[in-house]
């Protein structure tokens, strides 16, 4: 029996009542309206890691710092690719983004001195970004330039072991063999739908699905997803922002209806991975590496609040197996995020 089916009558049956009241309003879609001016950037803090729930394994710290403009005019170089990118991004409110960040990668058993070649390799990713973003009301559209490097100049050792040591952690051993030195680049487009659901007692419903398409030697991929979201003041933004691979929405909020808003939400993103140099080891040089899985999925949920021009968000992230031989199954991890406007 289809699982899906008992509790999409279960809905159907909760919700009744109150269609037949009136308290619970279908939302028709409206034409886009896009977001008035915005003279306020967006500075926004992403940390991800596995210690909340236990583990200090596989993707185990992810530390990324990111701002957003004002909805005003774009510096030369930009302006430029603006202009030849404008039959992807389309209509809407203008933004450029900037990027830099951290993320840190290790196998299930870190004790090993000499690590079991059949796990995931020791890596560290150091990377910067640039990414222009147009918000037309119901869909945000993002295009993103990635360069950075993997390997020992990444210092992913040196924040892991540093930070273990400050802790009284135990140190992880086998960073001796982690991916070798290598620059690494990627283009990542993604969009995001806003879709109005209902209305009952104050508080709105919407989807927002979405879909990516990432090329580079970083990471290879294509992805769909989408969450579902209920709250106040939705249009503020297009949900929590997240590290990539992610489903992630945007690094910066525009309060349009009122000065708080919350939301809680629930999501699921399919990944069918091409590359991944994380897993797949050094392109050029021969380095440690294991056979990636063709197809990751994510299962989100969490909490976003907005007030007095400050987004606090917490998402519980379940990823599936990325590599063939990963034990453990599942792995979980948290992510903090904290943006401010000013």
């Amino acid at each position: 029996m289809n699982p899906i089916k008992p509790l999409f009558v279960m809905l159907i049956l909760a919700l009744a009542p109150g269609l037949a009241k009136g308290q619970i309003v279908p939302v028709i879609p409206a034409a886009p309206t896009p977001p008035p001016a915005d003279l306020r950037g967006s500075l926004s803090l992403s940390i991800e890691n596995d210690v909340l729930n236990g583990t200090d394994r596989y993707y185990t710290n992810g530390l990324q710092l990111s701002w957003y403009s004002p909805s005003a005019d774009l510096p030369l170089p930009l302006d430029w690719l603006d202009r030849q990118l404008d039959f992807l991004l389309g209509k809407g409110q203008l933004r450029w983004g900037a990027a830099f960040g951290q993320s840190i990668f290790t196998p299930q058993d870190t004790e090993r001195r000499n690590p079991d070649p059949r796990d995931r390799p020791y890596a560290g990713l150091l990377y910067g970004t640039v990414s222009l973003a147009r918000d037309n009301g119901s869909s945000f559209t993002l295009f993103e330039l990635q360069a950075g490097l993997v390997g020992p100049s990444a210092l992913g050792r040196q924040v892991q072991n540093n930070f273990h040591d400050l802790i009284s952690d135990n140190r992880s051993n086998g960073w001796r063999y982690q991916l070798r030195d290598e620059f690494v680049f990627g283009a990542v487009l993604s969009r995001t739908w806003r879709v109005p659901l209902l209305r009952f007692a104050g508080l709105e419903v919407e989807a927002l699905p979405s879909a990516t398409a990432s090329l580079g030697t970083l990471l290879t991929s294509a992805a769909a997803g989408g969450i579902i979201r209920i709250g106040q003041g939705l249009d503020a933004d297009f949900g929590p922002a997240r590290i990539r691979p992610a489903l992630s929405g945007s690094a910066f909020f525009q309060p349009r209806t009122r000065e708080f808003g919350w939301y809680v939400f629930a999501g699921v993103e399919g990944r069918a991975v091409a590359r991944d140099i994380l897993l797949d080891g050094n392109t050029y040089r021969q380095s440690r590496s294991v056979d990636h899985r063709p197809f990751v999925g994510d299962a989100v949920y969490g909490l976003a609040v907005m007030y007095a021009g400050v987004r606090l968000s917490y998402t519980q992230v379940a990823r599936t197996e990325e590599f063939y031989g990963q034990r453990g199954g599942v792995q979980r991890f948290a992510s903090l995020n904290t943006t401010f406007r000013f």
